[in-house]
């Protein structure tokens, strides 16, 4: 009988790790099947720009794993039962059950909408396809006088108020942040980043904490109210609660917790990538959930996997944070280096290189879905009963 992997989810992550697996482990031996919601690889790093009217280059998963043997079952995960080895999931046609041996969880993250009154009920996002797409309706409805609001002061609300900004410039847009916008940035880059904000024309409210969001507004715990026909709400990120609901061990935030091997420490069969794992990188800090690091824990999650299953060494990779990289539209942008301990480097690459220096950053990891083992040979790993890990069923 073959091993059946099951891999939940289909971003950066999974998709990378699917396919990466798929070209590593004989097809005898071993049946990959990704659960995926949608039948699309999405490019969450450019959700901002379909948000702001941008088209998205369309990236079936079926073209994706086309060649790898990899089942694709499109359906939304409802219910995991690590004791029982298996997932339920729900589609079109109703509940069904899949049944795994291993388990790679990569259901990544969302925007955390339910830590303040009424942003789940009137808010948008830009953490999800169906929640951009819903953002785009909204801002090409709204005439000369809209008016737009970005609540964050992150990577992501940067990104969303200047792709905004830029691609509807008869709109008055702000961005309201508790702390200090781009406060983590060395002098060169935050200086630049104001710059971008005066040419766009955005308003920045600093130290500005948002504590409800209704319809027309949104309002600081003061009293303090900032009218808006759209509040875009990027304070922030959460996993899916389904892992803690499940039984695995997880952080308070829900983020599953792991070995350096990316096993979860209470279901050693089940391997973590991406956002939902809680993962200590080498400066001694949790990994922020980014793709960055959803790229060096995948391939610490797939080393693992092959090695348990074929009895491999198992390389230890390095869990690195080397910088930010953030877009100001679609012809400008910032990449701030870090040192060890997460700080700014006085050194920022600025404007125009780095806007291009980004896109090509995600064009490659793009390419790299459907090339998972460039610059690495792919194999064909058999099978070995080596149940080295406890937990873990022989193959």
């Amino acid at each position: 009988m073959k091993h059946r992997i099951v891999i939940l989810g289909a971003g950066y992550a999974g998709a990378f790790s699917a396919g990466y697996l798929a070209r590593q482990l004989h097809a005898d031996d071993f049946e990959l099947t990704v659960v995926n919601a949608e039948p699309d690889f999405v490019e969450r790093l450019r959700l901002h720009q379909l948000a702001a009217g941008q088209d998205l280059r369309h990236r079936p998963l079926t073209d994706i794993f086309a060649g790898t043997g990899i089942r694709l079952r499109v359906a939304r995960v409802s219910d995991i039962d690590p004791a029982g080895h298996s997932v339920t999931v729900v589609d079109d046609s109703g509940v069904d059950h899949i049944h795994y041996d291993t388990l790679l969880y990569a259901l990544g993250s969302t925007a955390a909408v339910d830590q303040v009154h009424g942003v789940a009920e009137h808010a948008f996002h830009v953490a999800a396809r169906p929640a951009a797409l819903r953002l785009r309706r909204r801002l090409s409805e709204l005439g000369e006088d809209g008016t737009v609001l970005v609540v964050g002061g992150n990577l992501t609300a940067i990104e969303a108020v200047t792709e905004i900004a830029e691609a509807h410039p008869h709109l008055r847009v702000g961005l309201a942040t508790r702390g200090e916008a781009g406060g983590w940035l060395g002098p060169k880059a935050r200086r630049h980043l104001f710059r971008a904000f005066d040419r766009l024309g955005v308003t920045v409210h600093e130290h500005t904490t948002i504590d409800q969001v209704d319809a027309t507004a949104a309002i600081t715990a003061d009293g303090t109210g900032f009218a808006a026909d759209a509040v875009v709400w990027a304070a922030g990120f959460a996993v899916h609660p389904i892992a803690a609901a499940s039984g695995l061990e997880v952080r308070p935030n829900g983020q599953i917790v792991v070995d350096r091997q990316m096993r979860s420490v209470s279901h050693p069969d089940v391997y973590v990538a991406g956002d939902s794992a809680f993962v200590v990188g080498d400066n001694g800090r949790p990994l922020p959930m980014s793709c960055a690091s959803a790229g060096s824990t995948s391939m610490q999650a797939v080393g693992a996997i092959i090695g348990d299953r074929t009895g491999r060494d198992i390389a230890t990779n390095a869990q690195p944070y080397v910088g930010n990289h953030i877009s100001l539209g679609r012809k400008d942008g910032i990449f701030q280096l870090v040192d060890s301990d997460a700080h700014a480097r006085s050194w920022a690459l600025c404007g125009r290189t780095a806007a291009r220096v980004k896109t090509t950053i995600l064009d490659t990891a793009a390419w790299s879905l459907r090339h998972p083992t460039f610059g690495r040979p792919g194999h064909n790993y058999r099978s070995v009963s080596r149940p080295q890990v406890p937990g873990l069923v022989a193959g």
